[in-house]
């Protein structure tokens, strides 16, 4: 549930807290200078003329944490193209779309729809964090969990402007940018979710609550390492949802390697940084090429 919330913490923290053709170029071997240090991994799907690097980030992260090593620079710097889940500059509609999306309407108010002891743990926790207890009255219990999973993480210096995907715009400002969906697209995966599944998922962020940051901590530093396997098996010890699961990563990783697979038709180089948890574990963006009979390579 931790990585629910950052997924798009760039596009709801904000509004809960006041969040051309690519040319053709050719890609250089990348250097081999020996046994290689812990470093966040990087995948590659090529043919004879598309290369396209797979990247995991997070999307956000305290400011002194240093990621940015030679392989990824190398990459991002041959590539023609920067693909990532959303428009990041493509925030002006958020405020209409949280309204739309997610208030409750009808006069109706969160805490009035839930039990008295769901609802006693529901207001421990806000004002563990400081928060009035009414904060979420006017909306959906979606929006209340990913804004509770991402409170504690900015509290502990966990920024959006650090985090990967900013950095990688600005390593890379004159680069041509794509995306693989819309803002829209994001927030309807939870608000197209039954009301019960809403507060299944508010439960749990209730009850992981003080345990969110470590957890957060834990998975970046698997994710610095490069250790892909056990920052699967960190992630999958947060999902106890299959159908949530399903919805959120392994159907969105299906699409994304349909993408891939018409974009190896047109030649050039695109690094496409989406977050970590995709590139991870059963069902990854990777698992899906390789039904699709496209091999993915570590760089590194």
């Amino acid at each position: 549930m931790i990585i629910r919330g950052l997924r798009i913490i760039g596009i709801c923290a904000a509004a809960v807290l006041l969040s051309a053709t690519a040319a053709c170029t050719s890609t250089p071997a990348l250097v081999d200078a020996g046994p290689p240090a812990p470093a966040p991994a990087l995948w590659k799907v090529a043919d004879e003329d598309t290369t396209i690097y797979l990247f995991g980030t997070v999307h956000a992260l305290p400011g002194e944490v240093s990621w940015y090593e030679p392989h990824i620079a190398q990459a991002l710097e041959t590539s023609a193209e920067l693909v990532t889940e959303v428009d990041m500059e493509d925030t002006a509609a958020m405020p209409n779309l949280v309204a739309e999306m997610a208030t409750l309407g009808d006069g109706r108010k969160l805490r009035e729809l839930m039990g008295t002891e769901q609802r006693k743990a529901y207001e421990e926790v806000l004002v563990s964090l400081g928060l009035p207890v009414e904060s979420f009255d006017g909306y959906k219990p979606w929006f209340a969990a990913i804004t509770l999973s991402v409170i504690p993480l900015l509290n502990a210096g966990y920024e959006t402007e650090h985090g990967v995907e900013e950095v990688l715009l600005a390593k890379a400002p004159q680069t041509p940018r794509g995306h693989l969906e819309t803002l829209e697209y994001q927030l309807s995966l939870f608000d197209a979710l039954p009301i019960e599944a809403q507060f299944v998922y508010l439960d749990q962020v209730v009850v992981s609550a003080p345990q969110l940051t470590g957890q957060l901590d834990e998975m970046v530093r698997q994710w610095l390492t490069g250790d892909a396997a056990a920052l699967a098996e960190l992630m999958n010890a947060q999902e106890t949802d299959p159908a949530l699961y399903q919805r959120l990563i392994t159907d969105r990783n299906a699409a994304w390697a349909v993408w891939i697979d018409e974009r190896l038709d047109r030649p050039g180089t695109v690094f496409m940084a989406v977050g970590a948890g995709h590139l991870a574990g059963a069902g990854s963006v990777q698992d899906q090429l390789k039904t699709r009979g496209i091999a993915s390579a570590r760089v590194r």
